[in-house]
């Protein structure tokens, strides 16, 4: 059934930055991991140095994978745009251009335990 509309409709987005009070939205995910059935989002300080984001809430939300415990943060091949990206850990996430609702990705090289690989 086709709807008409009686004046021009105006959407009013909800979930901009502005309405985060000083924080952002970031997507992260684990290539290779199949236990995380989508990316793990997370509502961070836009300051937030980069390192600071992996040490915490993005270490403790990989935490239930296998392969959390080997993995070695230096060695992480990350993406962002997919693009490959070298992210400077003492800078914060702004600084490194990630922004409101970005996604980065992660490849761990050698831990991919829930991916068989012929």
């Amino acid at each position: 059934m086709a709807v008409t509309a009686l004046k021009e409709y105006i959407g009013v987005p909800r979930d901009s930055i502005e309405h985060f009070g000083g924080k952002q939205i970031v997507y992260a995910s684990w290539d290779h991991h199949l236990l995380f059935a989508s990316s793990l989002m997370m509502c961070l300080p836009i300051d937030m140095p980069f390192g600071e984001m992996v040490d915490g809430p993005l270490s403790a939300l990989v935490a239930p994978d296998p392969d959390s415990a080997a993995l070695d943060w230096k060695k992480v091949e990350w993406m962002k745009d997919n693009k490959p990206f070298t992210p400077d850990f003492s800078k914060s996430l702004a600084e490194n251009g990630i922004g409101h609702k970005d996604q980065i990705r992660f490849h761990t090289p050698g831990l991919n335990s829930l991916l068989k690989v012929a």
